[in-house]
């Protein structure tokens, strides 16, 4: 609405133009001509500035000019310069002649060329007409564009304080459930780690090996709360911590173990999870056993396609992915490089 409401005051600016523009012509005129003839040189004059000013500024600058074709619009200048003025003369002596009933001579292509001057001094009021929408324009795209940082910054600082406020809530929520239910309480505590880590650490370029890892195991150990019977996770960690990955790159593969690879009714759940640094990359395994037949999502679904387009812009084809699912385990291996 603002917007609009923007553009609607160029218009409105250009229509309080036009308006001075024909009192001043008419009632210049009126003194002398008296209102009749006053009227018809106002409206043809101004009809012919009007298509003088809006023909350059909306084809013939943009078509030509702005396209660096100055030659063109040199030429189209001219001969649209020369046909307006010759409209122009014509169609004033024609109202002259019948509406004023004035005797006008037969008219010849001298008298008609001698109308072409005047449209000189238009078009280059054109050219001023265009600079000055242009400056309105911009200025206008400038106070927009202001105005949108404004409100993109409080925005952050709203999607800021609100989390933390929230994080605050929980922190002192488990420190009343520590006291009574040590367990529950570390779980609390695990979750305002994921959600930290989703508003601090995801939005970064890279991150900690030791950082994205926390965040997996703290996962899990939430996810094991819906399992009946546990599940039996190996988790083999050897790398130095200090590493730096993009973020969220490892989570697919662990969250479709729980999606997909954990019998919740069966005691027999065994997961194994490899996180090596082996030279200059770093080795990730998974590996479960198959409750269902492997869905859409695990095998190329929407999360490994997403995941493959990721690792393609960060690493072009320095990487290797691999999913075998064609025994009684469901195995998945990624090798990414560290430089």
């Amino acid at each position: 609405m603002k917007i609009w409401r923007q553009k609607l005051s160029i218009i409105q600016l250009q229509l309080l133009t036009w308006i001075a523009v024909l009192l001043l012509i008419f009632f210049s005129l009126l003194p002398m001509d008296g209102w009749l003839k006053s009227v018809i040189y106002t409206v043809v004059n101004a009809t012919s500035y009007a298509i003088i000013i809006y023909g350059n500024i909306l084809f013939l600058y943009p078509v030509f000019y702005q396209k660096g074709r100055f030659v063109a619009y040199g030429i189209s200048v001219a001969l649209f310069l020369i046909l307006i003025g010759m409209l122009k003369g014509y169609a004033g002596i024609l109202l002259y002649r019948h509406v004023l009933l004035i005797n006008i001579p037969p008219v010849n292509l001298p008298d008609l060329l001698s109308y072409v001057p005047g449209g000189v001094l238009i078009y280059v009021l054109s050219l001023v007409f265009r600079f000055a929408l242009a400056y309105f324009t911009l200025k206008q795209q400038t106070e927009e564009i202001l105005l949108q940082k404004s409100q993109a910054e409080l925005n952050l600082l709203k999607s800021q304080v609100q989390p933390h406020f929230l994080f605050n809530a929980l922190n002192s929520i488990y420190y009343r459930v520590y006291k009574v239910d040590a367990p529950s309480a570390g779980l609390i505590e695990r979750l305002s780690d994921i959600m930290r880590y989703f508003v601090d650490e995801s939005p970064k370029d890279a991150v900690p090996v030791s950082t994205e890892v926390a965040f997996i195991e703290n996962y899990m150990e939430l996810e094991r709360i819906r399992i009946r019977h546990g599940a039996s996770i190996h988790f083999e960690k050897s790398y130095n911590p200090e590493l730096r990955i993009p973020p969220m790159l490892l989570m697919t593969f662990v969250e479709n173990i729980f999606k997909h690879g954990i019998d919740k009714s069966q005691r027999l759940n065994r997961v194994t999870i490899s996180l090596v640094q082996q030279n200059d990359f770093l080795l990730f395994k998974t590996s479960n056993r198959k409750i269902d037949p492997p869905s859409q999502d695990q095998t190329g679904g929407f999360g490994i396609i997403n995941l493959t387009k990721r690792l393609r812009l960060l690493y072009g084809d320095k990487f290797e992915l691999a999913i075998d699912h064609e025994g009684e385990l469901f195995n998945a291996f990624l090798k990414i490089p560290l430089s």
